[in-house]
């Protein structure tokens, strides 16, 4: 009993648990929404060692050097069997509440994504279990359980994203590329830039220039009267078995409050037999 009190109050007891969940749903976010735009007329401008592009689809030269980009962003798509992870993670929100916890990571590939959320003194205080159609949350403070659809995702995390789209995310996939979509090319002697637009975010995707390993990337909501935005940092890129893999992540979200998150990934392993655990004990309550 005395543990379990500890546990609570580390994460703030009941309420607590659904800003965790979704700081877990938002793991290794590299969102990089790039959906329907307007084109735009183009322009080029050359400054010492940095080129910036305004991209027309009809100018052959943008359009090869973006398809190139493209291609080589494609070719640092990590494909697996299965991942598994053991994740360090730091939050703080606009009143300076601070949590820390460790969550073990486990996926099929297009199936499975299940993970163990560890409180205070090594007690697993949540277990999520996600398939294409549904989520299960199993609070072990509180004694219950919740099942929901996929949909909740969605609605927890207020993003457009599925079950294959939260897959690519912890692995380090950029999602929703279409290189149709692209609005700026840039370029210096370290680094390419792309700059996007969809109805819902404005998007600017900054990778280095050598190997294409996504550096940076931001979201404005369209939507000024919102005033959203989402900032993405990835550092400590390391090869794993012929994947780029970024060990170190940073979000920061805004809109009417404001949150922050660290990942600090370890022990990074794909393609290893998994299983993946999910009961419900009979004296938990179903919600």
């Amino acid at each position: 009993m005395k543990a379990a009190s500890v546990t609570r109050a580390k994460i703030n007891e009941k309420q607590m648990h659904v800003k965790i969940i979704g700081v877990i749903l938002l793991l290794s976010v590299t969102i990089y929404s790039c959906r329907s735009s307007k084109k735009l007329q183009s322009a080029m401008t050359k400054k010492d060692t940095t080129i910036t592009l305004l991209v027309n689809p009809a100018e052959t030269d943008s359009a090869k050097l973006v398809h190139t980009a493209f291609e080589k962003i494609r070719s640092n798509h990590v494909d697996f069997k299965t991942f598994a992870s053991k994740i360090k993670v730091d939050y703080k929100d606009s009143k300076q509440r601070n949590y820390d916890f460790n969550a073990f990571v486990r996926i099929q590939k297009d199936s499975i994504i299940w993970i163990s959320i560890i409180a205070a003194l090594g007690i697993e205080a949540f277990r999520v279990y996600i398939t294409p159609d549904s989520v299960k949350i199993r609070n072990s403070l509180d004694k219950e359980v919740q099942l929901q659809s996929v949909n909740y995702i969605k609605e927890l995390i207020k993003l457009p994203v599925n079950f294959f789209t939260l897959q690519d995310i912890i692995v380090g996939n950029p999602v929703f590329l279409d290189s149709t979509n692209v609005l700026m090319y840039k370029e210096t002697e370290s680094s390419v830039s792309l700059s996007t637009a969809d109805s819902v975010f404005k998007q600017l995707l900054t990778m280095r220039k050598d190997d294409f390993a996504i550096l940076h990337s931001k979201l404005d909501d369209v939507d000024a009267t919102r005033n959203r935005t989402a900032d993405f940092t990835y550092n400590d890129y390391i090869n794993i078995e012929g994947r780029l893999f970024s060990g170190d992540r940073k979000i920061a979200v805004a809109e009417k409050t404001r949150l922050e998150i660290s990942l600090n990934i370890k022990q990074a392993e794909f393609d290893k037999p998994l299983n993946f655990p999910f009961n419900i004990p009979k004296n938990y309550k179903v919600k």
